[in-house]
């Protein structure tokens, strides 16, 4: 009975043993590299469906050859990407310029780092009704986006196109208060940047983003009666948070945006409606 006693603990103890093994064994994903087998890292980034997801599609197959995991989560606004980020719930995200960014960290506190530019996309303004900015009539109404520095950008745009005039055409934070002259008195409206295209049936003219307008099968080339210089210093890039902008695998991630593959997607598919920024 005492080695019947004996022989069932010393089973038991091998299987409580055992199982500890496992419980403590990494749940990764494993690629075998010269070394060894090396660990899967997933990042995962926030992006404005066009042109970013789309991009970073095209990032996925370089980064999972460098033993990375590319998950990207698509947003339609402009501020839960940046919060998200902030939060830890993203690692990174592709959405926005740096004016952009800079705002969104002074007024909101965030803990956010600015990585390498990727691409410009030129704001432009659209019409169903008019095809010159000439054919604008008395009262018109005009949509812009109602975020500080795309707003700001907005009315710079409307200002060099002799549309109105500000107090100074080169300040990104420029309001509808700061317009200096109207002679048409027009009617310029705020709304939030996603809501801009669905609004061209109620308005003369919108101002609206490109990755908006390229969602709603715009072509800016086309389609826009006029659009921001092509050297435009609001280039979209990658951000990172303060605590992990040095991850090997965000450098991972922010080399793969600038290389020659991607600049030759961007080149091939966007017509120069959109424009490597590097």
């Amino acid at each position: 009975m005492k080695k019947w006693f004996l022989s069932a603990l010393t089973l038991t103890l091998v299987l409580v043993l055992a199982a500890c093994g496992n419980d403590s064994a990494p749940d990764t994903t494993g690629s075998e590299g010269t070394g060894g087998t090396e660990e899967t890292v997933t990042l995962k980034v926030g992006a404005t469906p066009v042109p970013q997801a789309e991009i970073l599609e095209q990032v996925k197959p370089i980064l999972e050859e460098q033993g990375v995991n590319l998950e990207i989560v698509t947003f339609n606004d402009y501020v839960q990407p940046n919060v998200q980020l902030d939060e830890g719930q993203l690692d990174a995200n592709f959405f926005q310029h740096k004016p952009y960014l800079d705002n969104e960290i002074e007024t909101r506190g965030l803990k956010l780092a600015a990585l390498n530019p990727v691409h410009v996309e030129p704001l432009g303004a659209y019409s169903n009704t008019i095809t010159s900015a000439d054919e604008l009539q008395d009262g018109a109404k005009i949509a812009i986006p109602n975020d500080a520095t795309n707003g700001g950008r907005a009315l710079i745009l409307l200002d060099k196109n002799g549309i109105i005039k500000l107090k100074d055409n080169t300040n990104i934070e420029s309001k509808i208060s700061d317009i200096a002259e109207n002679p048409k008195n027009l009617e310029i409206i705020e709304m939030d940047a996603a809501m801009l295209p669905r609004q061209l049936g109620e308005v003369e003219l919108a101002v609206i983003n490109v990755n908006y307008a390229l969602e709603a099968d715009l072509n800016p080339l086309e389609d826009a009666l006029f659009l921001e210089d092509a050297d435009s210093p609001y280039a979209n890039l990658l951000v990172s948070r303060e605590d992990n902008k040095d991850n090997e695998a965000i450098q991972k991630l922010n080399d793969a945006l600038q290389s020659d593959e991607i600049k030759q997607f961007i080149e091939d598919n966007y017509a120069g409606s959109i424009v490597p920024a590097f």
